[in-house]
């Protein structure tokens, strides 16, 4: 008899937080009070939390006992100094900015660089990132090859570059008017696709001929390099460590929010190869976040991050993270559920257009089908659509971008095989009764990131 062979986590609980549980009753008045925006749900109120992997992972025993040797001075503390080295050492860069968390690194990146006029190409949007872009008069383009669009598509590299589509926006507005390309690594709005070495490597002979920089959204790059090990010929025997390494030095530039890959709860940091883009960031973390060997970090968060990075790209860590992944995906797909396929790095995706087929893209059926899960089973995700996309910032119609998705975004370190089976039984219930469900409409849109506070209301 052959027996199949489970995976276990790589650590042991020596802490546990109890959580709430709550009656249908309660949990339809407080999605009614949050507006059908999951974002507005009070935390309490929320049984099993995959609204994001932000900042939500549990951080080890080790971190939190780097977090007793903060040093706090204003300027020069040795935290940073530490992590200044862990950044060299485990991604390549020369120099680091430490900031609050991710979006106050591309802000800086996007002023430094962006002029006027500017055309910004990348592997897919992400909300924070276009936005920055935009504010300093860039335009985003879109060159992700069209797989990454198809859902049911199985190509094993979903967050490539089309090279021919950049080529194509190099050609008809000129090299100058492109300061970098941003590439993504485990694409977030893809489903957390992977990008591959080889795609990269074409990318920095292509944008090294035309005199382009790179930019690296680096969020989750071990993810996407146990990706790379695991699908990439001629990666199978190098670590996740010798893999990340690698990504990283063919780009010029980076941006991270270390509550991502980095495993703790606040964070980030800017990083480049180029000494005068550092000194403009220098020159900016004063004003907007703190001195350069804090940014908007305290000691102890920094010392936290640093051990976190280590920690980040273990073999066993990963072979973990993205396992708990595959194992939601394989229970929905087994339910016949429709999600983003291959399942990507640190969530699964729901193809709300295929869940919800009898609802139009204008009555938002991904917001819908995030409030409806809430509802079924206090299980709380969040809606990557049409709402996320945001409206066009020259004619102000809605984004309608073609992916219309719902993340079930798993935090590091923190749920259960259990939860998993408990979220893909909650799910499979509220397939059952799709055909029942009926749209929203708005009744509050913020001007800017309207995902995070917009307000809804069923249609009548």
């Amino acid at each position: 008899m052959t027996y199949r062979k489970s995976w276990a986590e790589p650590w042991k609980i020596k802490m546990v937080e109890h959580l709430t549980m709550t009656s249908r009753e309660d949990r339809v008045k407080a999605i009614e009070d949050a507006g059908y925006n999951t974002f507005l749900l009070r935390s309490e109120d929320v049984y099993i939390d995959l609204l994001t992997d932000s900042g939500t992972n549990a951080m080890s025993d080790r971190q939190w006992a780097g977090m007793m040797l903060g040093d706090e001075s204003y300027a020069g503390s040795r935290n940073f100094y530490n992590l200044e080295k862990t950044i060299q050492d485990f991604y390549s860069y020369k120099y680091i900015i430490p900031t609050h968390q991710g979006r106050a690194a591309e802000h800086m990146m996007s002023q430094i660089l962006i002029k006027d006029g500017d055309y910004i190409p990348g592997n897919m949007y992400f909300t924070t990132t276009r936005l920055h872009q935009e504010l300093a008069g860039g335009t985003f383009v879109d060159v992700i090859i069209d797989e990454a669009h198809d859902t049911e598509s199985e190509h094993p590299f979903k967050g490539n570059v089309d090279l021919k589509k950049l080529d194509d926006l190099v050609k008809k507005v000129g090299a100058d008017k492109i300061p970098y390309i941003c590439i993504a690594t485990a694409v977030n709005m893809a489903g957390g696709q992977p990008i591959s070495l080889q795609n990269i490597k074409e990318l920095r002979e292509y944008t090294t001929k035309h005199g382009i920089d790179i930019v690296h959204d680096m969020t989750r790059v071990a993810e996407n390099a146990w990706f790379i090990k695991e699908r990439e010929a001629g990666y199978a025997e190098k670590t996740v460590q010798e893999i990340v390494f690698e990504i990283c030095s063919l780009t010029d530039h980076a941006t991270m929010s270390a509550k991502k890959d980095p495993l703790v709860n606040i964070g980030g940091f800017m990083a480049t190869n180029n000494e005068d883009v550092y000194r403009q960031a220098q020159n900016m973390v004063v004003v907007y976040e703190g001195l350069h060997t804090y940014g908007g970090m305290a000691g102890r968060d920094m010392e936290a991050l640093s051990i976190g990075i280590k920690e980040s790209v273990q073999d066993d860590h990963m072979r973990a993270r993205v396992g708990q992944t595959e194992y939601l995906g394989d229970k929905l797909i087994g339910y016949g559920i429709p999600i983003v396929r291959p399942v990507g790095s640190h969530g699964v995706f729901l193809d709300a257009k295929k869940f919800l087929p009898h609802l139009s893209q204008d009555v938002f059926p991904a917001q819908t089908l995030a409030a409806e899960i809430y509802v079924e089973s206090g299980v709380r995700s969040m809606e990557r659509g049409i709402i996320s996309g945001g409206r066009n910032k020259d004619t102000g119609d809605h984004n309608r971008p073609k992916l219309e998705l719902v993340r079930l975004t798993i935090p590091r370190r923190v749920y259960t095989q259990a939860h998993m089976d408990v979220v893909a039984e909650s799910i499979a219930d509220v397939y059952e009764r799709r055909a029942k469900i009926t749209g929203l409409q708005f009744t509050y849109e913020p001007e800017y990131l309207r995902f995070f506070q917009a307000r809804f209301e069923p249609l009548s």
